[in-house]
C-alpha cells in the first residue's frame, strides 16, 4: 500500500531533526527520517550523463501482483477522490481526481498521465544508468511509495517531459512547495543525484519552504 506519508512539524522539532539524515550506509529497507532542507543538502551531486538512455530499459506498466490492474490503474484508483467504477480488464469510468500541478480537477481517466516524479531519463541521468533491468523495472512501477508516481494532467507531464526543477515546475504556484519536497524524496528513497545546477536550484526553493520532517524509505 502507498501509505507513507510527508509529516509537518514545528520548527523546533525540524531543527531537532536537522542533522538526522540517511547515513552513507543506510541500506535498502532501511526507514529514513530527515528535513526538507536537510535532504535536499545530503543529495550528492555528480554530472548527469545520458550516453545509452532508452525508454524501454525501465519496463512498465507492469501488474505487479496479478490482480488484472496494472500501475497506471493502481495509481488511478489510489487517487482518485471520486472512485471510478472498474470494469473487465480493470477499464475505469467515471470518478474525478484532483491534478495538483495545476490545480484542476479531471472526471476522464484518460485526461490524466501517471507522472515519474523523477522522469526515467532523469533517474538513468542521476544513477539508473548503472542499475539491473529488475532494478528499473521497480522504479518505474513504485507503488510502495506513494510520492514516486502521481496522477496528473497530461498537458503537466508533457510539458514537464524529462526536465528538473531547475528547468520545470508545476503550473500552480501553490503546488510547487510538495513538487520539491516529493522530488527530493525519490531522489533520496532511490539513491539518485543531482547536478550542479538541480542542488542550487533546490536549495533555492526549498529556502522558501517549510522545513518539513521527511520519513524515507530507502529502496536502494
Amino acid at each position: 500500500m502507498r501509505k507513507l506519508k510527508i509529516l509537518a512539524v514545528g520548527i523546533a522539532a525540524a531543527a531537532a531533526l536537522a542533522g538526522s539524515a540517511a547515513p552513507a550506509s543506510a541500506d535498502p529497507g532501511e526507514t529514513v527520517t530527515t528535513t526538507l532542507r536537510q535532504a535536499v543538502a545530503d543529495l550528492p551531486v555528480a554530472d548527469e550523463d545520458r550516453a545509452g538512455y532508452e525508454r524501454t530499459k525501465f519496463k512498465h506498466w507492469i501488474d505487479a501482483d496479478h490482480d488484472g490492474c496494472n500501475t497506471r490503474a493502481e495509481v488511478l484508483l489510489e487517487e482518485a477522490v471520486a472512485p471510478p467504477t472498474v470494469g473487465a480488464g480493470c477499464s475505469i469510468s467515471g470518478g474525478q481526481w484532483h491534478s495538483y500541478y495545476d490545480d484542476a480537477d479531471q472526471t476522464v481517466a484518460r485526461s490524466l498521465d501517471i507522472d515519474h516524479m523523477v522522469p526515467l531519463a532523469e533517474a538513468w541521468d542521476s544513477g539508473a544508468s548503472a542499475w539491473t533491468a529488475a532494478e528499473r523495472q521497480a522504479y518505474a512501477n513504485d507503488l510502495d511509495d506513494e510520492r514516486a508516481l502521481v496522477a496528473v494532467t497530461a498537458r503537466e507531464n508533457r510539458q514537464k517531459a524529462d526536465q528538473d526543477p531547475a528547468e520545470w515546475l508545476p503550473s500552480s504556484p501553490g503546488a510547487r512547495c510538495r513538487y520539491v519536497t516529493e522530488w527530493t524524496v525519490v531522489k533520496t528513497r532511490w539513491g539518485l543525484t543531482v547536478d550542479d545546477v538541480e542542488a542550487e536550484a533546490l536549495r533555492e526553493l526549498a529556502a522558501g519552504c517549510p522545513d518539513e520532517e521527511l520519513t524515507v524509505v530507502l529502496a536502494r
